[in-house]
């Protein structure tokens, strides 16, 4: 039996998920723009090459929410992997040593790790638990326990914008209203 406490990570294709990755141990990893904007370069990538559709997004100090579908595997790795994947890559490389150390783990496979292993995927299968995924990504910013903005459209790494005043910054957005 499926216990709803579970974090579940296995993303059904061409179905529409909330979808959370959060850094590892919450590190505030992600606070700076340059470190935001190689999520952005990975999500553009993957729009690009036609695997993923995003519906929205935003980049926090130690997460990141997506609303997002997977269309198809980027070689043998589902899309959301690959995400993972050039994301802590980049992020090795942009860190000093002593920063690094802060993301040792003892695995065979690697050093460091970045990410958080339970990145957590919800299955959206009707619009109103759609947009109510969409409002708690574009309020997460102006939520007072963060308040990186005084109004969530002017956060720039997030969807906000994309929904309030029709900015595609990104080029990679799609309308959820699209989809339903």
């Amino acid at each position: 039996m499926h216990h709803p406490d579970i974090r579940k990570s296995y993303i059904e294709p061409n179905q529409i998920y909330f979808w959370t990755a959060t850094i590892n141990n919450w590190q505030p990893l992600l606070e700076t723009n340059n470190f935001k904007d190689v999520i952005i370069e990975s999500l553009t990538y993957l729009s690009s090459k036609k695997l993923i559709d995003v519906f929205g997004f935003v980049v926090m100090p130690n997460h990141i929410h997506l609303i997002w579908r997977l269309n198809s595997k980027n070689g043998k790795e589902p899309p959301s992997a690959s995400l993972l994947k050039f994301t802590a890559h980049q992020f090795k490389k942009m860190l000093d040593l002593k920063e690094l150390t802060s993301y040792l783990v003892n695995a065979p496979n690697k050093a460091h790790e970045f990410w958080q292993r339970d990145s957590k995927a919800t299955p959206l299968w009707t619009p109103k638990v759609a947009y109510q995924k969409l409002d708690y990504i574009h309020n997460n910013p102006v939520n007072g326990k963060w308040n990186l903005a005084n109004d969530w459209v002017d956060y720039h790494y997030s969807s906000g914008a994309y929904y309030e005043i029709g900015g595609n910054d990104f080029g990679f957005l799609k309308h959820l209203g699209n989809e339903f």
